[in-house]
């Protein structure tokens, strides 16, 4: 049987989801999907819209599988805008005149932003905040206003949700936001009276302006034609360089009108709980569909409502069960969360508050009349209690409701826990996973995050569950051993502070006071590794040399014939020509094969161990040292030309790039570091993929940290903005070193970020605001490092006992490798291995007395 057609008008998150799920579940293959996606991009992360601010690249919105890879039964047409439908046809019609028939039909067009009839709202300048396509104008426009004043306003119409992220957003760009809200408080879908106060003190305080109970009467551009004449209801008039509308959405019911299908009295396509619209081939899903008359505009529901009609379309019998429209965001760095009946609307409800203007925190949560019974709650400040209280909405309190936001007022302390929650409560509100789920889940052999994440779903769309889904493994008696290997009980960021506290300086006393056997190729190198970080001892002095692994042995990377490679430290990729003359001498002289890396060094292949010590040599008495490619640190710092020859350069990145790498030369941590500065935000040096990314602006420089290449490349997050070198050197060393004492072993910089509890928000307390309390303690450990580092090729060349273990054969010292052979490949010098047709197994060395 021929698969029938559905058609999908749509390719946002919502969109994405139902093709997902119709081929997940669609195993004979029934339906062949056509999805119609009017942006150019595939489907992105629309909720995460603001990170693309600063970071300016769509493919990190990008959501997984897009595409459809391989998929023979799904295509999707990106940029393809239809013009209209014909339900009695069963077809769509697309703006260049070409038709589509299809067997079923799924509008899944979301919405639009809301531009109030304000008099010049068409104006240059005017600005919705709703695609990448909106954020790029929003850049255009701001970058040319800060070029002409440092100190330019960005207004935002709307204090709501979007609103703020908006004004956050302007902020990061380095416009001064002025926000303007109709009503009397900022969110006022979200927050009451009370909440709105303590938000707008916390925004205010940011440097934000706000105008409340304010609307936009007149926009016109300024006598110069500069910028844009905003005038308020009470006759202010703001002189802005942009304006940003971020009043709200409306759904885009556009084609389901002129298609005569039935719409619901505010708007949206009327949908019964099966999300069938008034025509029976038709359906509608996300923010489009007003379901029994209602609109939901979050992702959520929204994703729901795409599981219902893949069901629908192979002959399920799903409904929607209604939505849980709770939200937790943390907006220009505050948290505020609210779930339930928020505004206690039940009748008889009671309200128990607890306000603290000093802390800046309020909290309230809403009881039913006879105060047994959790409604809602609304959250301002600290949102930390989120998690656990929004499943418990419906549901009897497990005590003194005062306790659930005051713990202080608790009798022995105790908080609520995630155990306490019932089997049916939702952890997981936007793919709609319970806690019965990921119990079954842990039950049948999920004891990690990840696996949990992978097998439910939960925590992969939004995130602000993963915290609990750690809570309830240990709730289920999952134990997560945090220890190093089985000769020592303990983590590394534990072995780690023992280390620092102890003063111990060697492996064997390690072992004997805190571990148990004589250790293994795991917990050697790795307490090898945090002896190098706490301490500017060579890592081949004593004991030491026996803990490290081939390349460390050796300090070169051992290749596939067992030669090694000589990387010489080239800081920022700035050479002189004598260097350059230099490793291309010894490159000829010693036969060995030159290679220019991805990180701005040349690295020289084919070495022999007795080699190293004369190539090393060389390179030390012509000015160069150690590149440290073989060791767990910092690897390079890369850079572009900057303001020295490019004519886009805001910054002279070529010398901070010096300047990095030869403060953090050396420096050994869980694995290898890389970094990258960049002088202006079209990023040559590919700085967001580094695990330190310094990128130049007008006024200083953005810093990113946790990224990656590698098996699974992230994009370094924006950590801070427009930071004077000083701040950056500053950050940057705070970073380093809480990495390097609470990383685990061979825990790249980007999963130890996503790790933390906490994530960024934790690390920018942790690094900026300094709320543990170490920020000294980091920068004076960075100190010590730096003021005793020494080229590590250097000291073997000055210790005869190091220099002795570089030979080939120790029974027969200076004889030739054997087993060492090489050939041509396109004019390439490559190694012959062992056992090739060409290369035969070497005849032994004889010894020698």
């Amino acid at each position: 049987m021929d698969a029938r057609t559905v058609a999908v008008i749509g390719h946002g998150m919502v969109g994405h989801r139902f093709v997902e799920a119709l081929r997940a579940r669609d195993a004979e293959g029934a339906w062949r999907v056509v999805v119609f996606g009017e942006e150019r991009d595939a489907a992105y992360d629309r909720v995460g819209l603001s990170s693309y601010v600063g970071a300016w690249d769509r493919s990190r919105l990008a959501l997984p599988g897009n595409d459809y890879g391989g998929d023979a039964l799904v295509e999707v047409r990106s940029g393809a805008a239809v013009t209209g439908i014909d339900p009695a046809g069963e077809r769509i019609v697309l703006s260049d005149g070409s038709v589509v028939d299809y067997d079923a039909l799924v509008l899944a067009t979301g919405s639009y932003a809301f531009v109030p009839p304000v008099p010049g709202r068409d104006t240059p300048g005017c600005h919705v905040y709703r695609t990448l396509d909106d954020l790029d104008a929003i850049r255009a426009d701001a970058e040319a206003a800060l070029a002409r004043d440092p100190g330019a306003v960005g207004v935002v119409v709307g204090g709501g949700l979007l609103g703020l992220e908006a004004a956050n957003a302007l902020r990061t760009m380095g416009l001064r936001p002025h926000v303007v809200e109709v009503n009397p408080r900022l969110m006022p879908q979200q927050v009451d009276a009370a909440g709105g106060e303590h938000l707008a003190r916390m925004i205010a305080g940011l440097g934000i302006d706000i105008s409340l109970s304010s609307g936009t009467t007149e926009i016109a551009r300024t006598a110069d034609d500069a910028g844009l004449a905003v005038t308020l209801e009470d006759g202010t008039v703001v002189d802005a360089a942009l304006l940003v509308f971020a009043a709200g959405v409306r759904p885009r019911d556009e084609l389901a009108r002129g298609a005569g299908l039935q719409i619901a009295e505010r708007g949206g396509v009327l949908t019964d709980r099966t999300c069938v619209t008034s025509d029976p081939a038709i359906y509608a899903i996300g923010e489009v569909a007003a379901i029994e008359g209602r609109c939901y505009g979050l992702v959520g529901p929204g994703y729901t409502t795409a599981e219902v009609v893949a069901d629908r379309l192979l002959g399920g019998d799903a409904e929607f069960p209604g939505a849980d429209l709770s939200t937790k965001l943390k907006l220009l760095g505050v948290d505020v969360a609210s779930f339930g009946d928020a505004m206690g609307t039940t009748p008889g409800a009671l309200d128990v508050v607890v306000s603290d203007p000093i802390g800046g925190t309020y909290s309230k949560l809403v009881l039913s009349d006879d105060a047994t019974t959790l409604l809602g709650g609304i959250l301002v400040g600290d949102a930390s209690s989120y998690g656990v209280l929004r499943p418990l909405v419906g549901s009897s309190l497990p005590g003194d409701p005062v306790s659930l936001i005051a713990p202080s007022r608790s009798g022995d302390g105790a908080t609520i826990g995630v155990g306490a929650l019932p089997d049916e409560a939702q952890i997981c509100s936007c793919n709609d996973v319970s806690k019965s789920t990921l119990c079954a889940a842990i039950a049948d052999g999920s004891c990690t995050v990840a696996e949990l994440k992978g097998c439910t779903g939960a925590g992969t769309s939004c995130g602000s569950c993963v915290p609990l889904l750690s809570q309830l493994l240990t709730a289920q008696g999952v134990e997560v051993s945090k220890a190093l290997c089985e000769h020592f009980s303990q983590s590394r960021a534990e072995l780690f502070e023992i280390v620092s506290a102890s003063g111990i300086r060697t492996f064997s006393e390690l072992i004997r006071r805190y571990g148990a056997g004589t250790g293994c190729d795991i917990c050697k190198p790795t307490v090898a590794s945090i002896l190098a970080s706490t301490s500017s001892d060579h890592i081949l002095d004593g004991e030491q040399a026996s803990l490290q692994d081939s390349n460390d042995h050796f300090l070169a990377n051992i290749q596939r014939n067992g030669t090694y490679s000589v990387v010489p430290r080239v800081p920022g990729g700035d050479i002189t020509p004598e260097h350059l003359i230099l490793i291309g001498e010894i490159a000829r002289d010693f036969g060995l094969y030159t290679k220019i890396t991805g990180g701005q060094r040349i690295d020289m292949f084919g070495a022999t161990v007795d080699q190293l010590p004369q190539i090393w040599r060389r390179l030390v008495d012509g000015g160069m040292e150690s590149g440290q490619a073989y060791g767990k640190s910092l690897r390079t710092v890369k850079s572009c030309v900057g303001t020295d020859w490019c004519r886009y350069g805001q910054q002279d990145s070529v010398q901070l790039a010096i300047d990095l790498e030869l403060r953090y030369r050396g420096l050994r941590s869980p694995h290898k570091l890389k970094m990258g500065v960049s002088g202006c935000a079209r990023e040559c040096a590919e700085a967001r993929g580094k695990d330190v990314g310094v990128i130049a602006t007008e006024s200083g420089w953005n810093l990113y940290v946790g990224g990656n290449g590698g098996m699974t490349p992230k994009h370094a997050q924006l950590l801070a903005s427009d930071l004077d070198e000083k701040t950056l050197v500053r950050y940057i060393d705070r970073f380093l070193m809480y990495y390097i004492r609470t990383a685990d072993r061979l825990q790249r910089t980007a999963p130890w970020v996503e790790g933390l509890d906490g994530g960024l928000e934790h690390l920018r307390d942790v690094v900026i605001a300094d709320s543990l309390g170490l920020a000294d303690e980091f920068e004076e450990a960075m100190e010590r490092h730096v003021s005793g580092y020494s080229c590590e090729w250097k000291g073997v060349l000055e210790d005869p006992d190091k220099l002795a273990r570089f030979v080939s054969f120790v029974n027969a010292p200076g004889a030739p490798d054997p087993t060492v052979e090489f050939t041509e490949k396109n004019g390439r010098k490559i190694p012959l291995l062992i056992g090739s047709p060409t290369f035969p197994a070497p005849k032994p060395v004889p010894a020698t007395r």
